[in-house]
């Protein structure tokens, strides 16, 4: 504890940390922009736009109690409500098996395995991953819910938690599934969905939907919370560690990540244990604003000595991906962290920002130029893509080709190739890949899913009063507007990997969410 609290590195940033904090307000550019605030603030919240913005709207606001809602919600908890009925008929005899306390036990702690179970799927390699272990491990997940549900009746899955933009998106993946192009009903209704092209895309999306249901219901206190992070954080900061091992000893130039002429003497973009470097920085962007979070909820030097340590070590890492959108979109989200913590922070943040760019390694530097030219190849390949996705959704707009991108790939060699005589993969930008998948309505659903969550987590931010869940949930909201910049450039779940990342980021705002609301409730 010692050597931590004489630490230079430590007594640096808790000095700038107690600078920035309790010296700002009294400073002349404080107090300006505490006047600016307020006459701001005094004109957009009585701003027509903005009540509109801030309700929370018929749809939300109705769907706990909406008939929908109770329906889906007993459905999806049928399981848990007849354990628990077999456990209150023959409770002596379960209270009586060694067997059931110890799965029982096990099962009040599924958010610990939880958090084991994102560790895995950041630290295996992408040369031994297989996403069945993530089936695997939620199935492993969801067992033992059910057993600590059985004791403890007010255990549940929180339908109701995620919101009705999920649940309706959903809806509307399963339709894609069913009405997939992919998809040949003509021998029979078993033999044509499990051979469909869209069948293991739909398991992608079970997936996802377990880990965000599994996250939200199997978290009931802050330090439960806490402690997933800190597992599932020490599975990027050791990925990170081998990110920062392969920027050392060099990787390979791959020709297709990145332009050889305007990049001329770039080195290889380190990828980690993943299958290559935007992946692995969309998924840095999504999980390194917690190490902040953890910085300012951790209660003794330690703590914050290894979250520095951690963000040091990430932060090399994804600069070493050389992934620009991955850049951005973890600048938006350390903004949006610093705004919601306190906004006056946002100006310096951009100044240091300014003034640290003659620092960086001229490699970095060069790469940030070519940010928005037209002659990258990559953005190049990017707006051909585009192209031909316009001809897709022109031709299937309305109802969407299918889920997945095996069936879009097959649709897109009914166009023209692009102008190196390819065919597209996918449209390189999560909402026109809704849009082609799902179709119109199916991607409206998904933008008011993601909208719906960027807000009510900013307004529970506002309304929360325990500043540990704030911290978490300024993080959250941070790192989820990024990885939403980011999918405006890159289909961000095109990677299985990321696809989980993300949701089990969706579920983590749920999560903190349902902990406000609760600490709300009991405070009233």
């Amino acid at each position: 504890m010692s050597v931590a609290q004489n630490s230079a590195l430590v007594r640096f940033f808790a000095a700038l940390w107690a600078v920035l904090s309790d010296g700002w307000a009294d400073s002349v550019p404080g107090k300006i922009l505490r006047r600016i605030e307020i006459a701001v603030r005094h004109g957009v919240e009585g701003s027509a736009l903005c009540q509109f913005v801030w309700r929370d709207g018929r749809i939300p606001g109705g769907w706990p109690e909406s008939l929908t809602c109770r329906i889906v919600t007993f459905i999806i908890n049928i399981p848990c409500m007849i354990l628990q009925w077999l456990y209150k008929i023959w409770k002596n005899m379960w209270d009586g098996s060694i067997a059931f306390r110890i799965a029982s036990a096990l099962g009040g702690a599924t958010f610990v395995f939880l958090g084991l179970s994102m560790l895995l799927m950041l630290v295996v390699d992408h040369d031994n991953w297989n996403n069945a272990y993530t089936l695997l491990c939620m199935y492993g997940v969801m067992m033992l819910f059910l057993a600590g549900c059985m004791a403890r009746p007010k255990h549940r899955l929180d339908l109701d938690k995620i919101g009705p933009y999920y649940t309706l998106f959903m809806a509307f993946v399963c339709y894609a599934f069913l009405t997939s192009l992919g998809t040949d009903f003509s021998s029979g209704l078993v033999s044509g969905v499990t051979g469909s092209l869209s069948w293991r895309f739909f398991v992608f999306h079970a997936i996802a939907f377990l880990i965000t249901v599994l996250t939200v219901s199997s978290v009931q206190k802050v330090e439960q919370l806490q402690l997933v992070l800190v597992v599932s954080l020490f599975g990027l900061t050791v990925a990170s560690i081998y990110g920062c091992y392969q920027g050392y000893i060099g990787v390979e130039v791959v020709a297709s990540q990145q332009d050889l002429i305007l990049n001329a003497g770039m080195p290889g973009r380190v990828y980690s244990f993943f299958d290559n470097p935007n992946n692995y920085a969309e998924i840095l962007v999504m999980l390194m604003p917690f190490l902040l979070a953890l910085f300012l909820n951790a209660r003794g030097w330690r703590g914050r000595v290894l979250a520095v340590v951690a963000l040091a070590i990430c932060a090399a890492a994804i600069g070493l991906t050389y992934s620009r959108s991955g850049w951005i979109g973890l600048v938006l989200a350390v903004a949006v962290f610093l705004v919601l913590l306190n906004w006056r922070f946002l100006p310096l943040f951009i100044v240091l920002g300014l003034l640290a760019l003659p620092f960086l390694p001229e490699s970095i530097m060069n790469r940030i130029l070519t940010i928005g030219n037209m002659k990258d190849s990559s953005t190049r390949y990017r707006f051909a893509i585009y192209q031909d996705a316009a001809y897709l959704i022109e031709d299937y707009g309305l109802r969407g080709v299918g889920l997945g991108t095996d069936v879009m790939r097959q649709v897109f060699k009914v166009y023209p190739t692009m102008y190196d005589g390819n065919y597209p993969i996918h449209t390189h930008n999560n909402y026109l890949q809704m849009w082609g998948e799902l179709g119109f309505f199916g991607a409206l659903t998904y933008v008011a899913m993601v909208l719906h969550q960027l807000k009510v987590g900013v307004k529970t931010y506002y309304t929360c009063t325990d500043r540990r869940i704030k911290n978490i949930l300024s993080a959250a909201v941070g790192a989820f507007f990024g990885i939403s910049v980011i999918s405006v450039a890159e289909y961000t779940w095109f990677y299985p990997r990321n696809m989980f990342v993300y949701f089990f980021l969706f579920g983590v705002i749920a999560a903190c969410v349902k902990l406000a609301r609760a600490r709300q409730s009991a405070e009233a």
